[in-house]
């Protein structure tokens, strides 16, 4: 699926199941509390935290809500997110052409400072 079939199925939905999109600040409301899943399960998963008994590591699910309520936004405030996509890898190539090839910090993993101690 292209990211415009996602926009043309997200709007077919809504006004097929949803009725009508959630306001704009809902929708921000409701990505922020979708993020907040995200980070969530990260913290259980790669961080310091366990999971509770009946939470699962959906990782792809709660990416996929967040794409979902994004695509929302995208639809009602009239954003192409193709070509703002293409903007964005145009705009991050100009400006960090070689920022992060030059980057001593990134040649070295956190793996291969394991190795050395």
């Amino acid at each position: 699926m292209t990211i415009k079939e996602a926009q043309e199925e997200v709007d077919k939905w809504v006004m097929t199941y949803g009725v009508r999109y959630f306001s704009e600040l809902t929708n921000m409301a409701c990505l922020t509390e979708e993020v907040g899943e995200l980070a969530r399960v990260i913290a259980r998963k790669y961080g310091d935290q366990s999971f509770k008994p009946g939470e699962k590591p959906n990782l792809g699910e709660e990416m996929a809500d967040i794409l979902w309520v994004l695509i929302c936004l995208a639809n009602q405030t009239g954003v192409d997110l193709t070509d703002e996509l293409k903007k964005s890898f145009e705009k991050k190539t100009q400006r960090d052409r070689y920022r992060h090839i030059n980057n001593p910090k990134l040649h070295n993993s956190p793996d291969d400072k394991k190795k050395k101690s």
